[in-house]
């Protein structure tokens, strides 16, 4: 069963989360760590994120610097297997445009398939940090990239040869931002592509994080009005740190709400921090919850045990 019918056959609203692979050099203990932690609310689906490989600089023997691409996150598909094999939860792994070529794309299609996962989340992807602007390494557009998919699942490769023995279909879903995503010229445009998105396949949204429900509803509203009618699941962080309240807004062109903005001024440690952003989120998610949302899903990158204290008042 794929997820968006796990979603839509819940007979409440679903709880599922976010991790990432541990860093290169460091052990799954963190996300085990994390599924434990978070698995008593029913996850019905658990995301992992993918991750582009950076420049940096290695300093040779003769003090000269060497630039080098190097992936600080790797171990995407091998998180998902893991995950899939010992917990028997589905799992979600990113596919991106940012920093794979077609190819590579190609190939993490053919293993996800033959380890049997094949629900996806389709993404654009961030610009490597030294870009200025996003620079292609393969598809331009994530609707580029779910082209791709779909002849995947026609049973076509990139080369527009047909495979002998085409395997089980992905399903995926994308991403939507209620509050515009920040290349998007108006909110028109972001709809638009939103609703192409729809359109050519993608059987989910879910949104980047937000803090204010209103914007959230609205949004929804108006993809309704626009005939986007598949389930649109609200994406939700709770804040953890103090930096958090000018940093989040800066990174994900997101925008605080006035009252908890001030709330968070008068914190004077990450501690104090960490219990208003419980509070704001689990007041989120319980409105979230009582207008019917089909799935709340929740950003848990330092944020675990934040996200279990929501989860148990919620859930």
């Amino acid at each position: 069963m794929s997820v968006v019918d796990t979603i839509l056959q819940s007979k409440t609203t679903a709880f599922s989360f976010e991790l990432l692979p541990p860093l290169k050099g460091n052990g799954i203990d963190s996300v085990i760590r994390t599924i434990e932690t978070l698995r008593e609310f029913d996850p019905k689906y658990i995301n992992i994120t993918t991750h582009r490989s950076e420049l940096v600089f290695h300093q040779l023997p003769n003090g000269l610097f060497e630039q080098v691409a190097e992936r600080h996150r790797p171990g995407t598909v091998a998180v998902a297997a893991s995950i899939q094999y010992k917990y028997n939860i589905p799992v979600v792994p990113h596919v991106l445009c940012s920093g794979f070529t077609k190819e590579e794309t190609e190939y993490v299609l053919m293993d996800l398939q033959f380890l049997g996962i094949t629900d996806l989340l389709l993404l654009r992807g961030d610009k490597a940090k030294h870009e200025k602007a996003f620079i292609p390494t393969g598809h331009v557009h994530a609707t580029d990239l779910q082209q791709q998919v779909n002849a995947f699942n026609k049973g076509f490769f990139l080369d527009g040869s047909a495979m002998k023995h085409p395997g089980s279909p992905f399903s995926y879903g994308m991403s939507c931002y209620p509050e515009k995503h920040d290349e998007a010229p108006n909110l028109a445009s972001d709809l638009y592509w939103a609703k192409e998105k729809v359109k050519a396949g993608a059987s989910y949204l879910v949104t980047q994080m937000f803090f204010d429900n209103q914007k959230y509803f609205d949004f929804v509203d108006l993809c309704r009005k626009e005939g986007i009618n598949v389930p649109i699941i609200p994406g939700l962080k709770p804040i953890t740190f103090l930096n958090q309240l000018t940093v989040l807004p800066k990174i994900f062109h997101v925008d605080m709400p006035e009252a908890f903005a001030k709330e968070l001024g008068t914190c004077k440690t990450d501690a104090e921090a960490v219990e208003v952003g419980v509070e704001w989120c689990t007041l989120q998610a319980q409105e979230l919850k009582a207008k019917g949302v089909p799935s709340i899903h929740f950003y848990t990158m330092m944020a675990t045990n934040s996200v279990k204290r929501v989860a148990q008042a919620v859930y």
